[in-house]
């Protein structure tokens, strides 16, 4: 129940933005796992979209709770002309970057910006910005520095309109993961990639919004992905190799990934990681 395979590697979308946690360098040790037959495809934590840009799936369902990133997708889906549009006007350049990033410190000016705008800026600060981080503070303001980048590609006009394609008969929203049960039945694939638990105390990393995704998220996470189990969905979920995420899906069976995570801001601690995926 994919398209991917119907199209040669060379044409296919990939994601828009680099995504912290994004899977593409995964992929080939997952695919595996992935059910080969299943009614639509349902994907509540969707980032960069990795797994879905490989499966191309002909019903899908996706959502997230970050507002930039889901006006990104539905701009993409909806007006992706005018995106490129917007897109070409960004230069890479220090104090244009700051000005870019200090839109959203104006609550009522960066209202009055259209959608398209919007995400416009979102693409810019992501390509642009330092690592293509793409992190809030609590007030949910966007503060990764300018980046290091020699020639960054701002406007992949190709790709974009491949992304828009691939979104042309996807339903998306804007909501937390709880939103999929009202939509998952038996037979559906629900990929679930929320934000790692931290290895640490110390390690947390920035929010992706201005909400933490803490232990109590991780238990709803859990009673959601009991709930999908009992409606009969194929369900895989990643997430950290952490003590409580192995108690906490103990009786689900668990397999150890290795992943090389390159978002840490120090290089040295940058390499190979253990990560699960929990399958039911």
């Amino acid at each position: 129940m994919n398209l991917g395979g119907k199209l040669t590697q060379n044409i296919l979308p990939h994601p828009f933005l680099k995504w912290a946690g994004g899977k593409r360098q995964l992929i080939p040790q997952m695919a595996k796992y992935f059910p080969k037959n299943y009614n639509k495809y349902i994907e509540p934590f969707i980032g960069g979209g990795a797994i879905f840009f490989h499966l191309l799936p002909e019903i899908s369902i996706i959502s997230d709770n970050n507002p930039d990133l889901i006006n990104c997708y539905k701009v993409i889906k909806e007006d992706v002309e005018n995106l490129i549009k917007s897109l070409r006007k960004h230069t890479y350049e220090k104090n244009y970057y700051y000005k870019v990033r200090a839109l959203d410190r104006d609550r009522n000016g960066f209202a009055q910006l259209s959608d398209v705008e919007k995400a416009s800026r979102t693409i810019y600060l992501n390509k642009s910005g330092y690592n293509g981080l793409y992190r809030v503070n609590s007030k949910g303001f966007f503060n990764v520095p300018f980046g290091r980048h020699r020639n960054p590609k701002i406007c992949d006009d190709v790709n974009l309109r491949r992304v828009s394609r691939a979104l042309r008969n996807v339903e998306i929203y804007l909501g937390s993961f709880e939103l999929c049960l009202n939509f998952a039945k038996q037979g559906d694939f629900v990929y679930l990639d929320p934000p790692y638990h931290p290895l640490s105390e110390t390690a947390l990393f920035t929010s992706y919004t201005k909400s933490n995704f803490d232990k109590t998220s991780q238990k709803k996470l859990f009673d959601v992905f009991k709930e999908l189990d009992k409606k009969g969905c194929y369900i895989i979920l990643n997430n950290s190799y952490s003590e409580f995420i192995l108690d906490l899906y103990k009786d689900y069976r668990i397999v150890t990934l290795k992943a090389k995570r390159n978002i840490n801001s120090i290089s040295q601690k940058r390499g190979l990681i253990d990560e699960v995926l929990i399958l039911n």
